[in-house]
């Protein structure tokens, strides 16, 4: 949603000549977490806001014929539900590059054009989830469900299995409330969540990540090697078998060998870079910046980065800006 719809929505909802001040209130606090729900779904921020702008409106409208029987969060929940869900059955799969092929054999591929039929996996800025949840094995469970390779699964399951799996595993509800919320039977929803568990790879949720220590060293050292534009010290960050791939490219590597010789073409080419250390679907991610000369570094790409206690285990960098909108990054540095 841009600034200005968030503008329009609110100076509606909260109008006291429409009747909808109460509505605006009181249904703010939720817009983040449906925000988060969506961006699960469907794998873009951007749809999802805008479809969370769209139930916004609706709500608003019916607010005056809502009865109470259940909570006000939970009848946001239903109207987003449907929505989502809609949308997932509409809407193309978003993949990344890895889920389309197998890895490029070739690292001197550097001019492969762009694949503007594909609508690739979006990242999420890690303040979709910032004061939603409080209770502290929630947030874990919350982030690591932002994860890129968790929210990339996600796209494989049909639109009412991702949302039952959503709301029981990741949000926690009772198949009751989810059974209510879809108009399912109890059943039917535990038969639904058995599948979508199912057809989840088996490691999906098998990452072991490293202690502090050692994961703020590898950022270091990843960050490090653009600025210096070292290779050498780049493919020590990662493991042998890592996996390095460029939304809005289809082609990806895997190998730090192989990822060395490709990203060491790009270097000479681009020089140095200026890197800030961010966060990204409850991942580490850097921001790198280039300049073409002139002094001023531009924003070129966003690396969000998988880390193991062996290294950097697989980076998706994405390279198109309009990626990147919701999140604040500086364009210039």
């Amino acid at each position: 949603m841009t600034a200005t719809g968030l503008r329009v929505v609110m100076s509606i909802t909260t109008d006291p000549r429409t009747g909808g001040e109460d509505f605006g209130r009181l249904a703010e606090p939720f817009r983040r977490e449906l925000v988060a729900y969506g961006y699960r779904m469907l794998g873009s921020v951007d749809d999802a806001e805008e479809i969370v702008q769209d139930v916004y409106l609706q709500a608003w409208r019916a607010y005056e014929r809502f009865e109470a029987r259940s909570s006000l969060r939970t009848w946001l929940y239903r109207i987003a539900t449907r929505a989502f869900v809609k949308a997932a059955a509409r809407r193309k799969r978003r993949p990344l590059p890895s889920d389309l092929s197998g890895p490029a054999l070739n690292p001197g591929v550097l001019r492969r054009a762009a694949s503007p039929e594909v609508t690739w996996l979006q990242p999420a800025p890690d303040s979709l989830l910032a004061g939603t949840l409080e209770d502290p094995a929630a947030v874990v469970v919350a982030r690591h469900t932002m994860r890129l390779a968790f929210v990339a699964a996600m796209q494989v399951l049909p639109p009412r299995q991702r949302a039952v799996l959503i709301l029981r595993d990741v949000l926690q509800w009772r198949s009751s409330e989810v059974a209510s919320l879809l108009d399912l039977s109890v059943a039917a929803v535990n038969s639904a969540l058995q599948r979508a568990r199912a057809l989840l790879p088996a490691d999906h949720n098998a990452l072991v990540e490293p202690s502090e220590p050692r994961q703020r060293a590898l950022i270091d050292r990843y960050v490090a090697a653009f600025e210096n534009a070292d290779v050498e010290s780049l493919v020590a960050a990662l493991t042998e078998d890592a996996k390095f791939e460029m939304p809005p490219f289809s082609f990806w590597f895997r190998g730090g060998a192989v990822i060395g010789t490709f990203l060491a073409a790009r270097m000479r080419e681009l020089g140095r870079a200026s890197v800030l250390a961010t966060s990204a679907n409850g991942q580490p991610a850097v921001a790198l910046y280039t300049t073409t000369g002139g002094g001023e570094y531009h924003l070129h790409a966003l690396h969000v980065l998988t880390i193991v206690p062996e290294g950097v285990a697989h980076v998706v960098a994405y390279q198109d800006p309009n990626a990147l909108r919701c999140f604040d990054l500086p364009t210039r540095r």
